[in-house]
């Protein structure tokens, strides 16, 4: 008995954190109830959280839990009531299909946690259609949409496993890219769907959910631009991928009149909207305007936000060539996977530049003539340069 109190206090921690967050009005507080990992401090969260029913009484445990409890309860009106109480429902049953994993991950079923995960999207959606969900909670949608992309991807991975093993590497053509990634292709719609509950919200911009625009097309694009690099060979997928997304920027075009300015979105948002939207042009070889919007999103970043571009840098203004080929294999993946590798590479041609101003710098000055101030050698050598790059790929201090 004591045990089952124990679980049961420790279960209440979602419903008093869901309360908690209805009182204050803190989105972010509000999505952590309904995220489907448990955080550090609280490790068996999910666990608990599943245990404390079943699926025969989920629903009215559910029902008593956020409503009607003296402790966990939250007066609500009855359309926003039942609407959170379905949502939950379909977070316990998602719930259900990740522990199943955690616990017995040989029988455990990634597509089924994304099939049930996609319910807890389609309800969410609903709610704010016609549940009333106020604007404040939209960081339920960030971390809804942000993990139905997750469990997609998932979902894909473990599919086209076993369909690997199922035709013993013999499948050519026989399963497309596109059905690799079909649940991928499933949550961009819905994905997108949020995007446009976002864009076409008609209260005013206080309540608007149009705060959520640049965060929802986020992930879209995020999505339309999934690569597979099966070996060292790069594969797009982009489902579309330009395209789709030109049409999304096509709908913020038209409703530019409506949303509040860039400036008052929160900066995460709009660097990574900038982002996307350099490396579109780029891809399209606009290049003046895709240095003008990847320049925006750098300058937009955190200052002391260094551990991703410290090395390459450092190696570029030191001239250091091996460093800089060392930086770039360690971080290849990544940089292939944010479409920058290409580049990044050519940061090589400067980093050589360096190198070469140091040879300049190192040779000093011609004697001077007739009294005349010395001058710097205008002619260098061409084997210092060559001694230079031998010593640069050496590592050795120059």
């Amino acid at each position: 008995m004591t045990t089952h109190l124990r679980v049961d206090r420790k279960m209440r921690t979602i419903f008093v954190e869901f309360k908690e967050a209805q009182h204050t009005g803190i989105g972010s507080a509000l999505a952590a109830t309904i995220t489907p990992v448990a955080p550090p401090s609280d490790p068996d969260r999910l666990r608990n959280f599943y245990y404390f029913t079943n699926f025969a009484k989920v629903q009215s445990d559910i029902r008593y839990a956020l409503l009607q409890d003296r402790s966990t309860g939250v007066k609500l009106s009855k359309q926003e009531g039942n609407a959170w109480v379905e949502v939950f429902v379909a977070y316990w049953k998602a719930v259900a299909d990740i522990v199943e994993i955690e616990e017995s991950p040989q029988t455990g079923n990634w597509t089924k946690v994304f099939n049930a995960w996609k319910q807890v999207a389609n309800l969410l959606i609903r709610g704010y259609t016609n549940g009333g969900f106020q604007a404040w909670t939209l960081p339920c949608i960030y971390v809804v949409g942000r993990y139905l992309r997750i469990f997609a991807m998932e979902a894909d991975a473990s599919t086209s496993q076993d369909s690997d093993t199922f035709n013993n590497g013999f499948q050519d053509d026989v399963i497309s890219d596109s059905s690799k990634h079909a649940k991928l292709e499933d949550s961009s719609q819905i994905i997108n769907r949020m995007f446009t509950l976002c864009l076409h919200d008609r209260a005013p911009i206080e309540e608007s959910r149009k705060w959520g625009v640049y965060n929802t097309v986020n992930l879209s694009f995020k999505t339309y631009f999934k690569v597979r690099i099966p070996g060292r060979l790069l594969s797009w997928l982009l489902l579309g991928a330009v395209s789709s997304c030109k049409s999304l920027l096509r709908a913020i075009d038209a409703s530019h009149a409506d949303l509040p300015p860039v400036s008052a979105f929160p900066k995460s948002h709009i660097v990574t909207f900038k982002y996307y939207l350099g490396v579109i042009c780029f891809l399209e070889e606009n290049y003046a305007e895709a240095e003008e919007h990847l320049s925006y999103a750098w300058k937009m970043c955190h200052p002391l936000a260094k551990k991703n571009k410290d090395p390459l840098c450092k190696c570029i203004k030191k001239g250091d060539l091996t460093g800089f080929d060392a930086a770039m294999a360690a971080g290849e993946n990544e940089f292939v996977k944010k479409r920058i590798y290409l580049p990044l590479e050519r940061g090589r041609d400067i980093a050589l530049r360096n190198l070469f101003r140091k040879v300049f710098l190192a040779g000093g000055y011609d004697p001077p003539v007739n009294g005349q101030p010395p001058i710097r050698r205008t002619r260098i050598p061409v084997a210092e340069f060559a001694a230079a790059i031998r010593l640069g790929n050496k590592t050795r201090p120059f």
